[in-house]
């Protein structure tokens, strides 16, 4: 683990970090709001792809990238009759918070009408990291964070996410860019608590290639080792602030293929119980490169374990984004007036996502009921998750 820094070393190093804690009222309102979030058996739904990245899933399902169209499906998502039962809060895209249904509400009134708190992408996407190895990666956006922060909570906006991605082989990720992304996810929280914003704090470590699951469980304890030090070195405020890191995972192209959900929990839980404070309420999982029906199990598999080993404080819920959206998106996109049953999927989705985040999901045992994904056997790996040359979302 590295060392912690005080927190006036720290903004020395860092030139967007003031190293004050937060107290008295805005403490307790974002301490309210990441337990709101992290709720029993609740989870966010994370919609906030850019609009390259919506384009690229929209034109392999057959559609244009126009911001009706991409305005219209999220309608769709929002506007999922029950969807607050199982889900406590949406990340949106800059696009999507400033956009509003057919029938002209607002978004963001939307999702609060049915209890669900909206949140807002608020990185700008990766770049090369300078000294890094090779496709390692830092990720734009601190430069007027501050102000930014403040338009997205005049907009509706009460939590935000920020996503730093981490290359796995036998010698990465190297020191500069774990220590570059813990330092700048730190920056980011430390800005978001000030301006009122709760900090979803995400490093992904990519399970692009073929390590083992061994070697991705030790760079993941590197790496949440480093982001925790730096949040607390930072001056941010865990009881306001949520994690979203990858279950532990062999590489996707791994001699012997994939883990079980049991392997999976087992070494996901280990490597929380080492490395995460109690003080943190919930540590949310994304599913990337998951199919929707492994997201689920691994997830209920991790929080069966969890309860089974004991000490386990944190919530261990959902921040999933195609795990939620995949089969939605290919229903929809066939027939575009077939809105009530792609509400219908997203809200069964939602439902056994639920499930697993409260170690009851029963789909993959003997009586119980099918997982409702329409691509159960398809793994939802994206090859454009990290550095590709690609400029900063529009």
């Amino acid at each position: 683990m590295l060392p912690l820094l005080s927190s006036s070393l720290v903004s020395l190093l860092h030139p967007y970090i003031t190293g004050d804690y937060l107290t008295g009222e805005m403490a307790s309102e974002l301490a309210s709001i990441a337990e709101r979030l992290a709720a029993p058996g609740k989870g966010i739904l994370a919609s906030d792809e850019s609009t390259g990245t919506i384009g690229k899933r929209l034109e392999k399902a057959g559609l244009p990238n126009t911001e009706d169209i991409r305005r219209a499906y999220r309608e769709l998502l929002y506007t999922t009759p029950g969807l607050g039962q199982y889900i406590s809060g949406v990340i949106m895209f800059k696009e999507t918070l400033h956009q509003a249904t057919s029938d002209g509400r607002r978004f963001t009134e939307v999702l609060q009408q049915e209890g669900i708190l909206p949140g807002i992408k608020v990185d700008e996407g990766l770049a090369p990291l300078p000294g890094g190895g090779e496709g390692e990666t830092f990720t734009r956006g601190l430069e007027g964070l501050r102000e930014a922060c403040g338009e997205y909570v005049r907009a509706g906006a009460r939590f935000a996410k920020w996503r730093a991605t981490l290359k796995v082989t036998d010698q990465l990720p190297s020191p500069a860019a774990v220590q570059r992304n813990a330092e700048d996810l730190a920056a980011y929280a430390k800005i978001c608590q000030d301006c009122g914003l709760v900090p979803i704090v995400e490093p992904e470590l990519l399970i692009d290639g073929d390590h083992s699951q061994e070697r991705f469980a030790a760079a993941s304890q590197q790496v949440l080792s480093a982001v925790v030090s730096c949040l607390l070195s930072s001056g941010v405020a865990l009881e306001g602030c949520l994690l979203k890191p990858q279950m532990v995972l062999p590489g996707a192209d791994a001699t012997g293929g994939g883990a079980g959900p049991e392997q999976v929990a087992r070494a996901t839980v280990e490597v929380m119980r080492r490395v995460i404070p109690p003080a943190l309420p919930g540590i949310l999982f994304l599913s990337g490169g998951q199919s929707e029906e492994q997201a689920t199990a691994n997830l209920d598999a991790i929080n069966r374990h969890a309860r089974q080993v004991g000490r386990c404080p944190w919530a261990l819920s959902f921040s999933f984004g195609r795990a939620l959206q995949a089969s939605v998106l290919k229903l929809w996109s066939a027939d575009r007036t077939s809105v009530a049953p792609a509400q219908h999927l997203a809200l069964q989705l939602a439902r056994v996502n639920s499930e697993a985040a409260l170690g009851r999901y029963a789909g993959g045992q003997e009586g119980g009921q099918p997982h409702p994904s329409r691509l159960s056997a398809e793994s939802l790996r994206e090859n454009f998750r990290g550095w590709g040359g690609q400029q900063p979302p529009k």
